[in-house]
């Protein structure tokens, strides 16, 4: 059986942000990389009901870009607050994974 993924330590270091995975790996991405692949609705859009996705037309300023804090959400996310506002985003342990892996 695999063993669910979880942050052993999470850092903002800079403009990244770091984290030491329990599968002994690290990942370090780019804090404009993860604000522009937020999956809240809002940012990426959500489907109709025949699957169809209207992507909403997000505006960016400088702070959008600036990490303001986080929370871990149960036992698999994180959600960070930005420098905007904007806090709606929960990105899945897997998924901070795959776009760091992506980099």
């Amino acid at each position: 059986m695999a063993t669910r993924l979880l942050p052993n330590n999470v850092q903002h270091i800079g403009d990244e942000i770091a984290i030491a995975w329990n599968d002994g790996t690290e990942s370090f991405i780019n804090l404009e990389r993860m604000r522009r692949a937020c999956p809240c609705a809002a940012c990426g859009g959500e489907p109709d009901i025949l699957g169809n996705v209207d992507r909403p037309d997000v505006t960016y300023t400088g702070d959008s870009f600036t990490l303001r804090g986080y929370e871990f959400v149960g036992g698999y996310a994180m959600q960070p607050t930005w420098g905007d506002g904007h806090g709606s985003g929960i990105y899945s342990y897997p998924f901070l994974k795959r776009l760091a892996d992506a980099a």
